[in-house]
This record gives C-alpha cells, sequence and structure tokens, in this order.
C-alpha cells in the first residue's frame, strides 16, 4: 500500500512539474526569430501540411517504411506460393520462383499500376538489390558448405565424367542457339563472344540445392542413384561456377591484357583459400570452439569475417562476391559438424528473409509481356527443348555409357536438369554485364522456372510410366546384342 502510494505521487509530482516547464517554455521566442516571435515549428508545419493522412502517406512513402511494405509483399507472397507449389508436389522454390515473377510487371503491375508503384517505386530498387545480393551470398556460402569432396572422391570416374559431360553437351549447344539469336536478342553493345558464353552456360547449370531437397522429398537420398546424382552435381555446381567465374572475368575486361590478369587474379585467390586458408582455419579458430555443441558469438562472427571478406576479394578482382562466397564454404572446416552446425543457422535466415528478396528482385526484371507475339513463345519453347535436350539428354546417354540402366540414366538426367535458383544467379550477372536483353532475360527465366518443375513428373514418369519400360526393354536388347 505504501509503495502505490509513494509511486503515485512520484508521477503526479513529475507530471505537473513537466507540464509547467512546457507552459513557461511554449512562450519563449523560436531559435532566429525575430522579437515580435515567428511561426513554431508546431505551426508551420499544420499551415503547410495538411491533414493527418497526408502526414500518415508520407511516413508510408519513408524508405525504410517502403522496404517493410516489399519485404512484407514479397515474404507473404513467396510463403503462400511456396506452400502451395509443395502440396502440388513441387519443390517450394519453384513456387518462390513463380511468386516472384507474379510480383513483377507481369502480372501484379498490370492487375494493379498504382498500387504497384507505390510498392516497387524505381527509385527503391537499389536498396532492394543490394539485399538480395547479400542473400545471394550467404545462400552460395551454405551451398559451398553442403559439398562433401569425400563423395566426390569416392565416385569420382563415373560424377566427372558424367557431370562434365553434362556441362559440355549443353554448353556447345547453348553457344550454337547463341549464333542464331545474337542479332536479335544480345542486348546492344554485347559481344557476340560474351553473349555465347553466358547463352552456354545457362544451358549447362545444376541446381545442386534443390536437387538434394528432391531426393530427400522422395527417399532417395541413401540409395545408389541419389548418391550418385548428389556427387555428380556437386561435381557440376563447382566446375560449372568455375566456368562462369572465368566468363565473368572475360566479359568484364576491357582487353586480352586485362582479362588475363583478372584470370591470374582469380587462380592466385583460388590457391591462397585452398593452401592457406583451409588448412589454417582449423588452428586458427581452435578445435574446442569448432567442436562445441552451439558455436559462440566469437566464431560466427569469424566465420562471417571470412565469407565477407572472400566475397569482398572476389568482387575486387572482377568477377562477383558470390563466388568468394561460395570458395568460403568450400574451405569451411569439417570438425564437431560445424558445418551442419554453421548451414542450419545461415540458410534458414537466408532462405526466409533475402532469397524472397532476390525472387521478387528478378521478377521485376522479368517481363512476360515483351513476348508478346508467337515467334517469341517459339523461341522460348526452343530454348527449353535445347536445355532439356542437352542436360537430360547428354547426361542420361553418357550415364548409360558408364554402365548405368537406362531407368536410373534417365533419372539421372531428369535430376540433373533442375536449374533453379542457381540458374536466376546467373542471369541476373549476364543482365548486370549488359549481356542479356530484357527479351532474352525473361525467356531463360521461363526456361528455369519450367525445367525445374518437370522434374519431378519426369521423376515420376521415368519410374512408374510406361516409357521407363520401352527405354529398359530398348537397354536389355542392346545387352543381349552385346553379349
Amino acid at each position: 500500500m505504501r509503495s502505490a502510494f509513494l509511486y503515485t505521487a512520484i508521477v503526479i509530482v513529475v507530471g505537473l512539474g513537466i507540464l509547467e516547464i512546457l507552459h513557461l517554455g511554449g512562450s519563449l521566442p523560436a531559435p532566429g526569430a525575430g522579437p515580435a516571435g515567428g511561426a513554431t515549428p508546431v505551426a508551420a508545419v499544420a499551415a503547410a501540411g495538411g491533414s493527418l493522412l497526408e502526414g500518415v502517406r508520407q511516413n508510408a512513402a519513408d524508405p525504410l517504411s517502403r522496404l517493410f511494405v516489399q519485404m512484407l509483399v514479397i515474404i507473404t507472397a513467396s510463403r503462400l506460393l511456396g506452400g502451395l507449389f509443395t502440396k502440388m508436389g513441387q519443390p517450394a522454390v519453384v513456387g518462390e520462383m513463380a511468386a516472384g515473377i507474379l510480383l513483377g510487371p507481369s502480372l501484379f503491375k498490370l492487375l494493379a499500376p498504382g498500387v504497384f508503384d507505390f510498392v516497387f517505386p524505381v527509385a527503391s530498387l537499389g536498396v532492394l538489390k543490394l539485399l538480395s545480393q547479400i542473400g545471394v551470398c550467404l545462400f552460395m556460402f551454405s551451398v559451398g558448405m553442403e559439398l562433401e569432396t569425400g563423395q566426390v572422391r569416392k565416385k569420382a570416374h563415373t560424377a566427372v565424367v558424367v557431370s562434365h559431360a553434362g556441362i559440355v553437351i549443353p554448353y556447345f549447344l547453348g553457344v550454337v542457339l547463341a549464333y542464331f539469336l545474337y542479332e536479335t536478342l544480345a542486348k546492344p553493345g554485347a559481344t557476340f563472344t560474351s553473349f555465347a558464353l553466358f547463352m552456354g552456360i545457362s544451358m549447362s547449370i545444376t541446381a545442386f540445392p534443390v536437387l538434394a531437397r528432391i531426393l530427400q522429398e522422395r527417399g532417395l537420398s541413401k540409395t545408389y542413384l541419389g548418391t550418385t546424382a548428389i556427387t555428380c552435381a556437386a561435381v557440376d555446381d563447382v566446375t560449372a561456377w568455375s566456368i562462369l567465374a572465368f566468363v565473368v572475368a572475360i566479359a568484364r575486361s576491357t582487353s586480352m591484357m586485362a582479362s588475363a590478369f583478372n584470370l591470374a587474379l582469380v587462380v592466385a585467390f583460388v590457391a591462397l583459400m585452398l593452401m592457406v586458408v583451409r588448412p589454417g582455419l582449423p588452428r586458427w579458430l581452435g578445435v574446442q570452439n569448432l567442436e562445441a555443441e552451439n558455436p559462440s558469438r566469437g566464431l560466427l562472427a569469424v566465420m562471417m569475417c571470412v565469407v565477407l571478406g572472400a566475397a569482398l576479394a572476389t568482387e575486387i578482382i572482377g568477377i562477383h562476391a558470390l563466388f568468394g562466397a561460395f570458395l568460403a564454404g568450400v574451405i569451411m572446416p569439417h570438425a564437431g559438424n560445424i558445418r551442419h552446425k554453421l548451414g542450419v543457422r545461415v540458410e534458414n535466415f537466408s532462405s526466409v528473409l533475402f532469397l524472397p528478396l532476390f525472387f521478387a528482385f528478378t521478377g521485376l526484371r522479368t517481363q512476360l509481356g515483351l513476348l508478346d507475339n508467337l515467334n517469341d513463345w517459339l523461341i522460348c519453347l526452343g530454348i527449353i527443348g535445347v536445355a532439356t535436350a542437352g542436360k537430360l539428354g547428354g547426361t542420361a546417354i553418357v550415364a548409360r555409357l558408364t554402365g548405368m540402366e537406362w531407368r536410373d540414366s534417365l533419372k539421372l538426367g531428369a535430376l540433373m536438369n533442375t536449374r533453379g535458383l542457381m540458374e536466376l544467379i546467373a542471369l541476373n550477372i549476364g543482365y548486370d554485364l549488359g549481356i542479356l536483353s530484357p527479351r532474352i532475360f525473361t525467356m531463360l527465366v521461363v526456361m528455369a522456372l519450367v525445367t525445374t518443375a518437370l522434374t519431378g513428373p519426369l521423376l515420376t514418369l521415368i519410374g512408374d510410366g510406361r516409357t521407363s519400360g520401352i527405354w529398359l526393354g530398348f537397354g536389355r536388347r542392346r545387352a543381349s546384342v552385346a553379349k
């Protein structure tokens, strides 16, 4: 009772004191005003400003408020469509990619142009792009940590042969396709070499994380097909991103000498990371810290500094920050299962908060309205056909030649044809470098979405459908003839 009385008395006395000071201060002249006084700041705002609703509108247009609105819209749409596509038997990433496209000019702007311009004004896209790039770098760091070089060594023969064939064959087809599309679909000013190299890489990429999740969802992770697919995808990832790093270095260079210098810097950086930083990290961090059940804040800070430093180095060299982040993940120690501990934290944070921003930013660049005639859609369909024939067909044929059954070979080809987020990352690099025009960028985004969405149905068809029986029969007849 006594405490309540004391509390009430203090509040009343202090409150009255504040009110009295405010009353006395109200008669003071405003800073800079003459003897006659002037309008107070509150009065100036009221005179110039308008209604309360106008003030609310101005607050909503503040860059920070705008960013919060964008994040709320993007994350909600990504979660809803990701869940919907999961129920349809598709990976969640397909729904998130679709959400990004639907939030762009292809649908959102068509249905509600005024609302779209308020949520995604051109002036705000710079911040959205930076945040999405941070998300991609964190994602690539987690991808690098998922790579298991031990599995690659165990299946080195099949993995290297099949995965490299699954890169070289579609890459060749992409370069051939570029020869016919360069004049009409390359961005003005882009050289044929850079356009052809990017078309090749867009045909060759496999989405390692999406593939791993598809295998997990279907219970194939521990099977021979699953382990082979994971190993091939790991080799594919390292090879494709290495090729892309060299392509970017060449595309950003202004001369052969500058290109050679950039490539030399890339090689030197990779050597430093693999030969110095990788063996030194466990000693620098301490085995006890790595084996702790929960990584300390200090350990997490050091790991983040490694990621950021590597990303900064590759950005300065002239390739892209994501390559440094990816390599930082590859060199992370294995002691104490630290990769898994870090991977869970980084991937959950980036996939929920940052990656949807990247999908939306890609969707803002994707304009399906640019494909406004039958010829454009036929070209888009042709790109999808070439990409699928090169990746699925090339991988399946070479896998069969190494001794796999036709059914497993075709399943492996279907899995390697999964492109997903990795494809979008490469396409955005090509767009930012001024190589891909908005039309070809849109076509390639559609190709990435379609080939990723086809993976599940193709696995079902090959595994259970009559088509697989035809292939198996052909394989058995061929084997009997060989005997």
